[in-house]
C-alpha cells in the first residue's frame, strides 16, 4: 500500500535524527520507506548499527542496493522490498519515519504491537497523533540563511 511520496531527507537531517535517537553501535534501525537507502547506510557507516530499509518501490529498492554496495555495508544493511505493514519490527531499537501525519497514524498500531519497550521512534517533520514526544527539536539545515528548517520528533515506546 502506497502511503507517502519519496522525498529524501537531506544527509545533515538524517545525521541529526540518528544522533537525537541515541542510535548506538550494534543496535538495529528500521527505516520505513527507505528510498535510496541513505539512512540505513549512514546508520551502519557512521553509527556502527545494523540497518533494515523497507521500500515498496522496486526502482528505489534497487537504487538503495546499489548505494549499499557502493558504500561497502552489505554485511550490516538489508533492504526489504515490500509493504511496511507486513514487516516484523520486533528487533528494532530505532524506527526512522519520514512519512506524513496520516501515514504515521496508519503505521502507529503496528509500532504499538511490534516494538519492544524502550524502542525509539524518530520522525522527520510529522508527528504521531496520540503519542507524546519525548523531544521535539527544530533543526536548521542552513543556520546562516535560517532555513530550511525541519521539526524532528523523538518518541520512546513505554
Amino acid at each position: 500500500m502506497f502511503i507517502a511520496p519519496f522525498v529524501p531527507s537531506p544527509n545533515t537531517v538524517v545525521e541529526y535524527m540518528l544522533k537525537l535517537s541515541g542510535l548506538k553501535a550494534g543496535e538495529v534501525l528500521f527505516d520505513m520507506g527507505s528510498g535510496d537507502g541513505r539512512t540505513v547506510i549512514m546508520a551502519a557507516k557512521t553509527f556502527g548499527a545494523r540497518g533494515v530499509g523497507i521500500e515498496l518501490r522496486e526502482d528505489l529498492a534497487k537504487k538503495a542496493l546499489a548505494n549499499i554496495h557502493e558504500n561497502g555495508v552489505e554485511d550490516r544493511v538489508t533492504i526489504v522490498t515490500g509493504d511496511m505493514f507486513n514487516v516484523n519490527l520486533t528487533s528494532a531499537d530505532v524506527v526512522y519515519l519520514y512519512l506524513t501525519t496520516s501515514a504515521n497514524e496508519k503505521i502507529r498500531p503496528k509500532l504499538d504491537t511490534d516494538l519492544k519497550k524502550g524502542a525509539r521512534i524518530v520522525s522527520h517533520d510529522y508527528e504521531i497523533i496520540g503519542w507524546r514526544p519525548e523531544k521535539v527539536e527544530n533543526f536548521c539545515e542552513n543556520p546562516q540563511l535560517g532555513y530550511p528548517s525541519h521539526t524532528i520528533y523523538l518518541y520512546r515506546k513505554p
